[in-house]
């Protein structure tokens, strides 16, 4: 049995991650795609079931990390947390939210894709489903606050949702909009300062 030619995968996912860039799923064309990356229509269906599949290919690893990391959060053991640790965790500093710009950063071109260029694909509703996920876990903090007496405010989950959603947005839009690092890292600074936690769950001073 022949092995397959893997020498040509880099191209092709540069190929097609450059044209999902250019023109969005719905109007990037796969045979675009090929000719930028000097390949058949033929090799990418040996690869792969078809468009939809490859501009999985390209944003499958940055949707995996958010997701991994949004769900860490949900598992987390909330009753051996103490209290201090969960007062805590209602105050957004600049270094507890850099890694997570960073990671975004990294892999900006693929977030793009993911956010704001998946129309047609499996990947069109993420943001809605990762914000739904985020609020679950923030519902979770927010539970074990409230059954210590720590947080004095109620908050339903659909305010939760449309507060992670807006949230959501001010992490996004900066990436999407191609802002630079530097601007980036006082963006971060805004977010933490705007997104109060602690007053919205009237979080009680320890």
């Amino acid at each position: 049995m022949s092995t397959p030619d893997r020498s040509i995968d880099p191209r092709l996912l540069a190929s097609a991650q450059a044209e999902f860039m250019k023109q969005g799923f719905l109007k990037a064309e796969l045979k675009t795609i090929c000719d930028n990356a000097d390949i058949t229509t033929g090799a990418v269906y040996k690869r792969y079931k078809g468009k939809e599949d490859l501009f999985g290919a390209v944003v499958d690893d940055i949707a995996g990390e958010l997701i991994a990391f949004v769900e860490k959060r949900s598992a987390m053991d909330f009753s051996a947390l103490s209290d201090e640790e969960i007062y805590n965790s209602w105050i957004m500093t600049y270094e507890s939210m850099m890694p997570m710009f960073g990671m975004i950063y990294e892999e900006r071109d693929k977030f793009t894709l993911l956010i704001d260029k998946a129309a047609g694909t499996r990947y069109e509703n993420f943001s809605h489903e990762f914000v739904t996920k985020m609020s679950y876990a923030y519902e979770k903090f927010y539970e074990e606050a409230r059954k210590r007496g720590l947080a004095e405010a109620e908050v339903t989950r659909e305010e939760f949702h449309v507060l992670i959603s807006s949230f959501w947005t001010c992490i996004c839009e900066p990436i999407v909009h191609d802002m630079p690092w530097e601007q980036i890292e006082e963006h971060c600074r805004i977010v933490c300062r705007f997104f109060n936690w602690k007053d919205v769950i009237m979080l009680k001073n320890r």
